[in-house]
């Protein structure tokens, strides 16, 4: 599943965005949708304390509620279920005969379900009486039912039959309606189903299990002017003999699969069709009137699944896969087997008016999805514990697949500034958490949705990755989802095939990565010896406050790779340090020469270079001889240290003046995240002005360059930064883009000249950001007006730019209002609050005054962990930490408590770095200005 992470991010790069939060100062982050999944044991309670970089306890992570898994004796073999859902009232019935086999004589049966309820139930054995239950028990806190019957069931085969009811929720999980517009105008609804990690219970009563597997055979009865879909294809579709306005569509059996990805939807759609070169259907479902928009993401999946079919070796298992954009809905996609679900923006791209970031969103989401159907379909995880290798695989071969068809998108830098150093800075916090958690009780699963599981699992792969080898890497992954095809899995037993397939001590290796939390900082010095240098290399665990100072510092196993400015692109070393310290001769390195650490910044830690060493690298920046991917990772540590008080910050700001040649896209997009993490940060001074001239500076030479419009010749990279260069520039309030931005955006409403979709964010932004009530005005009614979500949704994210106060309210009240879909409620209020003081101020106001509401409407659930942080990351004052924390311990929201520890933690974080640094900042953007003497 693809979840939106929050990050701040460049204006132009809407690719994994929900919003824009240039205030989260924990680092610039890109909203980007995946799922999880992580494993439950029965362990005991726990309680942990945290203690901020401010040395304050930040509170304690409640203790967990005992859980204990479903009883092992009775499973199921085949799920026979039928569902008939009532589109008016919003309710469905269903029938389940489930074949069974009982393991144990016993006279209950016990599953999952929630928000059902059971009208009979009855057991027949195999060949013998049926047997009536005599009561339900619902454990409605374990989401569990207990059937109980007057004898006991013996052991063998058997048929469950259940009659049952539900509800058609609008909480966008389990079996739920999602509102659409008609053609005409008309609402209407559909029905769709959102069952990852544990919300099939809310559809029928099942064993909601990962690791028990069992076939479905599926049967809908629909009104027979809709589309009916499930994870199979259809095999006969005949009237209803008790309403001649319903037909009954009957699907084929499906392969052995969890429940978690059984899925169906039922409404009005358009689709466009194709096939992939080893004969798969791919259908591409759009609203009625755009299967015109599906036809990039159709050419995706079809270049996809032979991609795949072809690195794993093994045949996509089904006739066919659909893929459906679902008007309301949470995630950014979800994987189920055969009939992958999506936000509109996921998936659908229309030719004139989308942006290029969406083009590549949309690649990467159906990449991801797709790498799903094996990587957790075929082969699953045991229990949610393991959740992260799913998601972060599948977030790392996602990148994989867009490299494979679209080269030109440079995507696997991209992936160094939208995933690895995203992971690095929420995994430097004290509040953070391992790769590999242990989850119990069904409402911690959602708390392990981040970019923990996400980010720094597909950070940990793709340096494993390259440590093994492409061939080796690409053998053991075949070992594996041939050995465990249509079974489940542990996080061990990929790292055992993976072994057997490199000869390399990878469970070793790894489990130092995903065991524990935290990452490495690697601190380099040298000496020149003749024709020899000797770098003395040592590792400490880097902590987001400061170097660790702990008793027990833990070592990490780090695969090193060290080139030269002989070959800045050929590694001339590579080494495993498994100790803290080492000392390594390079042979053959003249005196000249640099040495850099981490060539294609691949190694998931961060780096400590000498001061002569980091001399020598300097000049790299300038003349471009060091590689995009390494000048920005060079910049990424270097202001990661000064956030936690290793260094100067005003060392960095003279490091980003370095950057004033700079052609790539990606280091520019980097550079701009932590220029809009700073710049949050100063919002809390006088001097706010001064970083914004220091903005306007850094980006004025590359703005020229680029200007407004396109040239011949340009590619996708070109696009992307213009629209992140000019927004920065016009949100720092650069006058000559402020003043084409108000004239473009004048003839784009006039209809004179439309605005180029590229174009539209950054022009959108900064009027916005300058503008008055007749702006804000003339924007909700392009909103009104807009017929695509993409630019929907464009639109609420920067509204929250506008300035003044009263604006921001009626900002904040439409974030609430009709005219937005509920996931997307969090863009809005997110970019209040990433947009100025007084929008942090006011967001945060307004989350607590409505939290009753913004809470039940999403149950708990992920989107309230992005609302949380995207409203309070930003703050800078300790006082703060202690009203977010007391807030939510009156306000509790179990699915968001880790969420709520690492805001806290930042903003200590943050209070801690202004008083240090602001001074010497102040002085630094001073003195640039000041006439030489």
């Amino acid at each position: 599943m693809l979840l939106l992470l929050c990050r701040t991010v460049p204006l132009s790069f809407v690719h994994r965005v929900t919003t824009c939060c240039p205030s989260s100062l924990s680092r610039p982050v890109f909203v980007s949708f995946v799922l999880i999944k992580l494993r439950t044991t029965t362990s005991a309670s726990y309680s942990t304390v945290f203690v901020s970089a401010a040395g304050q306890n930040t509170g304690t992570m409640p203790e967990r509620r005992p859980f204990v898994r479903l009883p092992t004796d009775v499973y199921p073999v085949n799920y026979g279920l039928c569902l008939k859902p009532d589109l008016i009232d919003f309710t469905f019935e269903g029938k389940l005969e489930a074949l069974v086999e009982v393991t144990q004589a016993t006279n209950q049966i016990v599953m999952n379900c929630a928000d059902i309820d059971i009208i009979t139930a009855s057991f027949a054995p195999q060949g013998g009486e049926e047997i009536n239950a005599t009561g339900f028990n619902y454990q409605n806190e374990d989401e569990k039912v207990t059937l109980s019957f007057p004898s006991a069931l013996q052991k063998g085969s058997g048929t469950l039959k259940i009659d049952f009811v539900g509800e058609l929720n609008d909480k966008m999980k389990g079996f739920y309606r999602s509102k659409y517009t008609t053609a005409a105008g008309e609402i209407r609804y559909a029905a769709v189903t959102q069952f990852e990690a544990t919300d099939a219970r809310r559809a029928f009563p099942c064993w909601d299990e990962p690791a028990i597997k069992a076939t479905f055979d599926i049967t809908l009865i629909v009104p027979k002017d809709r589309v009916a879909l499930s994870n199979m294809n259809v095999i006969d579709r005949k009237p209803y003999p008790e309403d001649e306005n319903l037909v009954e569509v009957k699907f084929a059996t499906t392969p052995i699969m969890s429940t978690y990805l059984v899925a169906f939807v039922i409404g009005e759609y358009d689709y466009v069709e194709s096939q992939s070169s080893d004969g798969v259907t791919v259908r591409v479902y759009t609203p009625v009137g755009k299967a015109e928009q599906g036809k990039f993401a159709l050419e995706v999946a079809t270049k996809t699944l032979p991609f795949y079919n072809d690195y794993f070796s093994v045949p996509y298992p089904l006739p066919k896969i659909d893929l459906i954009a679902i008007a309301d809905f949470a995630a950014g996609a979800m994987e189920n087997w055969g009939l992958v679900t999506y936000r509109e923006t996921a998936l659908l791209i229309d030719p004139k008016n989308s942006c290029s970031s969406s083009r590549q969103w949309v690649a990467l989401v159906v990449g991801h999805e797709l790498a799903h159907q094996w990587f957790g379909n075929l082969v699953t995880m045991e229990w949610w514990t393991h959740l992260w290798l799913n998601e972060g695989f599948a977030s790392w071969i996602e990148y994989l697949c867009v490299d494979h068809c679209f080269p030109e998108y440079d995507i696997w830098t991209q992936f160094v500034s939208a995933d690895y150093t995203r992971a690095l800075d929420l995994d430097a916090l004290d509040s953070s958490h391992p790769i590999e958690v242990n989850v119990g009780h069904p409402s911690e699963v959602d708390e392990i949705f981040d970019a923990i599981s996400y980010s720094k699992g597909a950070s940990v792969i793709r340096m494993l990755h390259n440590y093994i080898g492409d061939e080796d890497f690409r053998k053991g992954m075949n070992a594996y989802l041939v050995k465990f095809q249509h079974k489940n899995a542990s996080t061990e037993d990929l790292w055992d095939c993976l072994e057997q397939a490199s000869g390399k001590p990878i469970a070793a290796v790894m489990g130092s990565w995903t065991k524990q939390m935290g990452f490495p900082i690697i601190v380099v010095d040298q000496e020149q010896q003749g024709d020899d240098r000797i770098l003395k290399i040592s590792q400490k665990k880097f902590c987001a406050s400061g170097p660790h100072n702990g008793e027990e510092c833990p070592n990490w196993m780090v695969p090193l790779s060290i080139c030269t400015s002989e070959d800045p692109k050929c590694t001339k070393l590579k080494v495993l340090l498994d100790r803290p310290e080492t000392t390594i001769t390079l042979s053959g390195v003249s005196p000249d020469q640099w040495v850099k650490i981490n060539p294609g910044t691949v190694g998931f830690y961060r780096i400590q270079y000498s001061s002569s060493m980091l001399e020598s690298l300097l000049p790299g920046i300038r003349d471009l001889s060091l590689q995009p991917v390494d000048r920005l990772g060079l910049q990424n540590d270097l202001f990661s240290l000064s956030r936690a008080g290793m260094i100067s910050t005003v060392e960095v700001l003279k490091l980003m003046e370095a950057f004033v040649n700079e052609p790539n896209y990606t280091v520019w997009s980097d550079l701009s995240c932590n220029l809009g993490v700073l710049s949050s940060l100063l919002s809390h001074t006088e001097f706010h002005e001064e970083i914004q001239e220091f903005i306007r500076d850094l980006f004025t030479p590359i703005g020229l360059e680029l200007g407004w419009d396109s040239k011949p010749g340009e590619g996708h990279l070109d696009a992307l930064l213009r629209g992140l260069v000019l927004g920065k520039l016009g949100k720092a309030g650069h006058k000559p883009t402020l003043e084409e931005a108000r004239r473009r955006f004048k003839d784009h409403m006039e209809g004179k000249q439309v605005l180029p979709a590229d174009l539209r964010s950054p022009v959108y932004l900064t009027v916005l950001k300058h503008g008055d009530s007749a702006t804000l005005e003339t924007m909700l009614k392009l909103h009104k007006q807009a017929d695509m979500q993409e630019e929907k949704n464009r639109i609420e994210r920067v509204l929250g730019a506008i300035s003044a106060p009263d604006l921001i309210q009626k900002v904040l009240n439409f974030a609430l209002s009709e005219e937005v879909r509920p996931q997307d409620t969090v863009s809005v209020i997110g970019g209040v609050a990433g947009s100025s003081k007084h929008g942090r101020k006011a967001a945060w106001k307004f989350v607590k005054d409505n939290w009753e509401e913004l809470y039940s409407r999403y149950q708990g659930g992920f989107l309230i962990s992005r609302l949380i942080k995207l409203t309070v990351d930003g703050f800078a004052i300790d006082k703060m930490a202690v009203e977010v924390k007391s807030f939510f311990e009156s306000h509790p929201a179990p699915a968001a408590e880790r969420t709520v520890q690492q805001c806290c933690e930042n903003i200590l974080l943050n209070a801690a770095w202004l008083k240090r640094d602001a001074d010497d900042i102040h002085q630094y953007l001073l003195q640039r200005k000041a006439p030489p003497v």
